[in-house]
């Protein structure tokens, strides 16, 4: 166990810098494709204005313009925290700050009158552990990009101390940060998009479930009348909370969808960590949430060698090449069982009201 924990450890912090440093790059407008993000956030302030690891009882709003570069491969997020490279690395070209919530919904809504009516839904991504300000709207924007995801996008920044080493603090700042996510949801819905799909990695799915399940409990139903779909990324989250969790719920949003992987190298540490048997995003039998209409997708196939493989859905270029194919995943996520099963034969299980869907690589060749 020492060993493993060892390894690990050693492979997140090879990819450590000063990653509360946030620079500038405005030059790379011109260069890369460059989309806005809105962000709401609990994180302290920094000396330079940007966002630290320390919580902030209040909620600061703001967009951010990032750069996405011309040689961007899917998958990747190529960074420089000293020298920006515009042909090559993600840039942060500038930020707008709102002065409070109402002015942050008026110009989220206004973002959603852009676009062509069929387009006006919001995507609200919450990162996991070990996640910097920045590291959270770069993979916000890398996945609007790698998935050619219609709509608007909204990033919760909650105070990681992007620290693989500080797991613990991360535990207690998600739960610190759960009105702030309900505030949050609260005011992308009152700015009336087509549909709000929230999605969640690593510990934000703890967040996101939590944050859910409270709004539950003062307004029934709201999850299922507000939300148009809910992402759980590689779960750290114990299953046995989960299933506590959903009970609360008068209903699920649909579709609920968890992708897990049975060779996730950070989950399994987290078993460790934890002391308990399984997470959520290492189950591969879908016969333990057989209650829960959910579709568990397997993405084990699509792991990398090396890594903690912890966020395949992301960094995988033939999954995201496989997910992109619109039409493939409507039907995949259909409650038609003829049409999943026609698009992903021998794939597909169902366990009462759950599905599991496996997925391979060799479904590119279809």
């Amino acid at each position: 166990m020492l060993r493993t924990a060892l390894i690990l450890c050693l492979v997140l912090l090879s990819a450590c810098g000063d990653r509360e440093a946030v620079l500038l790059s405005p030059e790379a407008r011109d260069t890369g494709v460059v989309y806005t993000s809105f962000v709401a956030t609990n994180r302290g302030r920094t000396e330079q204005g940007w966002f630290s690891d320390e919580r902030s009882e209040e909620l600061d709003y703001l967009t951010v313009d990032v750069s996405v570069p011309p040689k961007h491969k899917a998958g990747e997020i190529k960074l420089n925290l000293h020298r920006v490279d515009p042909e090559e690395h993600f840039a942060l070209v500038s930020k707008r700050e709102f002065n409070g919530s109402q002015e942050f919904t008026g110009a989220l809504r206004h973002a959603l009158a852009q676009q062509p009516k069929a387009d006006r839904d919001v995507l609200v991504y919450v990162h996991g552990y070990n996640n910097s300000f920045a590291d959270g709207v770069y993979r916000t924007v890398q996945m609007k990009h790698d998935f050619e995801l219609p709509g608007v996008i909204v990033h919760y920044s909650w105070p990681s101390a992007a620290n693989p080493l500080a797991y613990p603090y991360d535990r207690d700042s998600l739960l610190y940060s759960r009105d702030g996510l309900e505030t949050l949801l609260r005011q992308v819905r009152a700015a009336q998009p087509g549909r709000i799909i929230l999605v969640g990695h690593s510990l934000g799915t703890m967040l996101m479930m939590e944050t859910l399940r409270q709004i539950e409990i003062a307004t029934p139903g709201w999850s299922r009348r507000a939300l148009g779909g809910a992402v759980l990324i590689s779960p750290d989250l114990d299953i046995d909370l989960f299933k506590m969790q959903a009970n609360r719920f008068a209903a699920l949003p649909e579709p609920f969808a968890i992708f897990v992987s049975s060779r996730d190298r950070a989950l399994q540490l987290s078993v460790r960590l934890n002391g308990s048997r399984k997470r959520l995003g290492s189950l591969t039998d879908p016969q333990e949430l057989a209650d829960y209409p959910v579709t568990l997708v397997d993405v084990s196939e699509f792991a990398k060698m090396g890594g903690t493989r912890h966020f395949t859905l992301g960094t995988s270029p033939l999954l995201i090449a496989l997910l992109s194919k619109s039409d493939a995943l409507n039907d995949a996520f259909g409650r038609d069982q003829a049409g999943r099963s026609g698009l992903l034969p021998g794939t597909v299980i169902t366990a009462k009201n759950a599905t599991q869907l496996i997925l391979s690589p060799l479904l590119l060749l279809n």
